[in-house]
C-alpha cells in the first residue's frame, strides 16, 4: 500500500525531526530490499517507522501528507520489488502488536492489517471457522492481501470480507462495508491508501475438516510452485483475452466475450523457462515465477520482466501486466 508520489525531497535531518517530534520509533537507511522482501534485492528505505498504534499512525500519516513526504506501507514483502535506488520518505511497518490483533465473535473475525495471512488461516481452522482455507500458502500480510484481493485457483480473499477499516491521507479513519466493496481479479475499489483492519464473515465447520483442506491446498501449491526459491510469487497477472472465434467484426460490434488465460502458460509457450538476465531467472517449475540468484539486483529482475513482457507480446500478441508491485 502506498500514498501518492511526490517530487519533494526531504533530508535525513528533516525526516528525523518529524519522527522525533511524534515520538515514533524509527531507523534510517534500512536495507529493506535485501532484508525484508522475498526477492532479497533492492535498495534502502530512507526512514523505516514503527508506529505504536492507530493514533501514532494517524499523526504520522497526517504530518507526512501536510509536508509532502512520500509514505509507503511495508507488509510481508512477498509481492514487492524495491528498486536499487531505494525508497525516499517514510516506509511504515505495522509490526506493533496492536496491528495484528485477532478478535473472534461468533462467526465474525476481526483482524489487524499487520497480521500474517497464513497465521490467520491457521487460527481460523483452529477455531472451526471456514472461509479462508482457499488462500492457504499465499504469502502476504492481511492488509496487502485485501489491497490486491489475493487469491488463486481456489478463490480469492474478498469473498469473505464483511467490512474494512481504512485511513485516508489526512489520517482520518472510516469504514467500508460489504455493500459498497467490490473485489475483482487482483483489484478492489478501496481507494483509501491505508488499510487498518478487516472483518470476515465465516461459516462454522469441523476444525479437522478445515485443517485437512488447508493442508491439501498448501501441498498443491508446494508441488506446483517454486516456494523454496527467492521469488515474489506470480510475476504477472493472468491476462483476459477474447474467446477464440468471437473476435469483433467491426467497430460497431458488441464487446466480445473474454476469458482469463494462464500467464505462466504463455511464458512457457514463448520458450522462456530458465531464461536468465544477470541474477534473475524464470523458474523451470512455474514460468510465472521469477527468482533471484546471489548477487542479483533489482535492475536484473526488472530487465527480465521487461524481456518476458516483450517476448510474450511478440509470440502471442498478449500484453502481460505485472502483478509484482515495484517501489518507487
Amino acid at each position: 500500500m502506498a500514498s501518492g508520489e511526490t517530487n519533494t525531497t526531504h533530508s535525513p535531518e528533516q525526516l528525523s525531526a518529524l519522527l522525533d517530534d511524534l515520538g515514533i520509533r524509527y531507523e534510517t537507511d534500512v536495507p529493506i530490499g535485501k532484508q525484508m522482501t522475498w526477492y532479497g534485492v533492492g535498495g534502502l528505505a530512507q526512514a523505516l517507522a514503527h508506529p505504536a498504534g492507530v493514533a501514532q499512525l494517524s499523526a504520522l500519516i497526517a504530518r507526512c501528507h501536510e509536508q509532502g513526504v512520500p509514505v509507503n506501507i511495508l507488509g510481508s514483502g512477498a509481492n514487492l520489488l524495491i528498486r536499487d535506488e531505494g525508497v525516499s520518505g517514510v516506509v511504515i511497518k505495522l509490526d506493533d502488536p496492536s496491528f495484528s490483533q485477532l478478535k473472534i465473535e461468533g462467526t465474525k473475525i476481526t483482524v489487524g492489517a499487520g497480521m500474517d495471512l497464513f497465521k490467520l488461516v491457521l487460527e481460523c481452522a483452529k477455531a472451526g471457522l471456514a472461509g479462508l482455507a482457499h488462500v492457504a500458502g499465499i504469502p502476504a500480510s492481511v492488509g496487502g492481501a485485501i489491497r490486491m484481493n489475493a487469491g488463486g485457483a481456489f478463490g480469492d480473499i474478498g469473498s469473505t470480507v464483511h467490512k474494512v477499516h481504512v485511513m485516508a491521507e489526512n489520517g482520518q479513519v472510516y469504514c467500508r462495508d460489504r455493500d459498497d466493496l467490490v473485489f475483482g481479479y487482483r483489484t478492489t475499489n478501496i481507494v483509501a491508501p491505508y488499510i487498518l483492519d478487516v472483518e470476515f464473515d465465516m461459516d462454522e465447520a469441523d476444525p479437522q475438516d478445515i485443517a485437512r483442506r488447508v493442508k491439501e491446498i498448501f501441498l498443491y501449491k508446494k508441488n506446483t510452485q517454486p516456494m523454496a526459491e527467492n521469488s515474489a510469487g506470480c510475476a504477472f497477472k493472468n491476462p483476459s483475452v477474447v474467446v477464440p472465434g468471437h473476435e469483433p467484426e467491426g467497430d460497431d460490434s458488441p464487446p466480445p466475450p473474454t476469458q482469463r488465460v494462464s500467464a505462466g502458460k504463455l511464458i512457457d509457450e514463448a520458450g522462456l523457462k530458465g531464461h536468465r538476465i544477470g541474477g534473475a531467472e524464470v523458474s523451470q517449475r512455474h514460468a510465472n515465477f521469477i527468482f533471484t540468484h546471489p548477487n542479483c539486483t533489482a535492475a536484473d529482475v526488472l530487465a527480465l520482466m521487461d524481456h518476458v513482457q516483450q517476448t510474450v507480446l511478440d509470440h502471442s500478441g498478449v500484453a502481460l501486466q505485472r502483478e509484482v508491485v515495484v517501489w518507487p
